[in-house]
């Protein structure tokens, strides 16, 4: 049996680790021999594969924009390099990768949203619409107001505070997960509005004009707890939900801010600490199955990735009992989709299934003993002009060390993202500069927390002990790379709410 060449379209660590599970896991249901191939990745990529001996193949592309990455899925697919491929970055598909692919004749063998459906993320105002038509539960208001009139803000905020207790302001389209601004008192009407202008005003003037409206979308602050669905969909609306995951997308600890901007993600775990069966049904039942066939009714559902990232309401029992949803991604979520792969025996056999219109006949083997950690190794403060580090001003090109053997002597797995490579030497290339990825089995009469504590020390041992370092320019026995330590910790808090340790459990 020939091997089956599954592309991972883009530069993150999502579509390396993501190629990497699909060649080296072994399916106990599904038989079948993948092979993971990273579409373009970062110059890091192909020599730390080569390092690590890790099977994974690369497919070069001559540039970072959608007719480039267009022209080279073409190519390989019509050269039997490629059989399918999914794409990661959503920009690519707002700019039309998957339209210029199937115009080709090869939209059978690609794994995403045309343009057609692309403002289900793109357009975050047109995506609440979508909800409503689908009787998809969303914040209990929401506003649209042009974002020029500071007396609609004001107002609606001052609304919303008194009867939600907070308002969130969301620049409505592609914002790479940091368009959304939390309003928890009058006091900071003013100063979160006058921030989001400033970072999104040339958006808003490339995209509406200096005289035209500027949508900005306003929504009732929800309580509950934030759990996102990764739902693989075929062409036919056969879909299967992964394991879920925790993502930790503030920079440091704690409620987000002016000095705790909402990043693109400092670590994430699988499965979420309240995970259940009950949950995942709820999401099939009032996410799911309503988001499908609405899609199916507007003519735009084909093979794709789903993420929708929702607020969950518990009974006292921990039962979910409502799911409201606070926007809809269209493609896997970065990190999260990582710790996921890593619990997932059969990725390669459920992208095939996606791609041949047979979801129903392929479910996620998911490795249910196991949690999966993953924390991003970011660029701290310091530099030749006092930078501040991760996700502000950068310092670029210093060397990183790593100790190869010793990741691989404890079962840990970086993920190169941010990195370059010349001259034989590793260096940082800016932001999320790496990933550490690991697994542990809840042995028996183990909870969750346990576990995962005991795997989150087994990560930030590493770290703690120069294990990897990006070398500082003013000190060759520093560390320039940063993490959050509380990677990990909610399923500590999970098993604290509940006396009893069902949702702990290996189960």
């Amino acid at each position: 049996m020939s091997k089956i060449k599954i592309g991972f379209v883009g530069t993150d660590g999502r579509s390396f680790l993501a190629a990497l599970e699909t060649s080296r896991a072994v399916s106990e249901l599904y038989p079948g021999d993948y092979q993971g191939v990273v579409v373009r990745g970062t110059p890091a990529m192909p020599a730390f594969a080569d390092k690590m001996k890790w099977p994974v193949e690369f497919l070069p592309v001559a540039e970072n924009t959608a007719e480039a990455y267009g022209d080279a899925l073409i190519q390989a697919f019509a050269e039997g390099i490629l059989d399918i491929a999914i794409v990661m970055p959503e920009q690519l598909i707002f700019n039309g990768l998957v339209d210029r692919v199937a115009a080709a004749g090869f939209s059978e063998r690609l794994i995403g949203l045309d343009q057609g459906g692309a403002f289900i993320e793109a357009d975050k105002i047109a995506c609440k619409k979508l909800c409503r038509q689908a009787g998809i539960p969303v914040a209990p208001e929401w506003a649209e107001v042009d974002a020029k009139d500071y007396g609609s803000v004001l107002r609606t905020s001052l609304l919303y505070l008194h009867n939600f207790g907070g308002a969130v302001l969301k620049y409505p389209y592609s914002a790479g997960g940091k368009g959304a601004r939390v309003i928890l008192s009058t006091w900071e009407i003013r100063e979160v509005y006058d921030g989001l202008i400033n970072d999104y005003k040339q958006d808003y003037i490339r995209l509406c004009g200096k005289k035209g409206p500027w949508p900005l979308l306003i929504e009732a602050r929800m309580s509950g707890v934030e759990i996102s669905f990764t739902i693989l969909v075929d062409k036919h609306g056969n879909y299967q939900i992964l394991p879920t995951a925790l993502d930790y997308p503030e920079r440091f600890e704690g409620p987000p801010g002016l000095d705790n901007p909402i990043t693109g993600g400092m670590g994430s775990v699988s499965p979420h600490p309240l995970e259940t069966p009950e949950l995942m049904s709820l999401a099939e039942e009032t996410i799911a199955r309503p988001l499908i066939a609405a899609m199916q009714k507007q003519g735009i559902l084909r093979p794709c990735v789903l993420y929708p990232g929702c607020f969950v309401s518990f009974a006292e029992n921990f039962i979910p009992y409502a799911i409201r949803v606070c926007e809809i991604n269209i493609r896997p979520g970065e990190p999260e989709f990582q710790p996921v792969v890593k619990r997932l025996r059969n990725l390669g056999p459920l992208l095939e299934a996606a791609t041949a219109g047979r979801l129903d006949a392929v479910r996620p083997e998911v490795r249910t003993d196991q949690v999966s950690l993953c924390m991003a190794l970011v660029t701290g403060p310091g530099g030749p002009k006092q930078q501040k580090g991760y996700p502000w001003s950068l310092t670029k090109g210093e060397p990183l060390e790593m100790d190869f053997d010793y990741f691989a002597k404890k079962g840990i797995t970086v993920v190169p993202s941010a990195m370059d490579f010349n001259e034989g030497v590793f260096k940082s290339d800016g932001s999320r500069v790496a990933f550490m990825v690991a697994n542990a089995t809840v042995k028996a009469g183990q909870n969750r927390a346990k576990a995962a504590e005991t795997l989150r020390q087994r990560l930030l041992s590493a770290y703690n002990n120069g294990k990897i370092r990006v070398i500082p320019r003013e000190d060759e026995a520093g560390n320039r790379l940063a993490l959050r330590r509380d990677v990990g910790l909610h399923y500590q808090k999970a098993a604290a709410l509940q006396p009893d340790s069902t949702i702990n459990s290996s189960e």
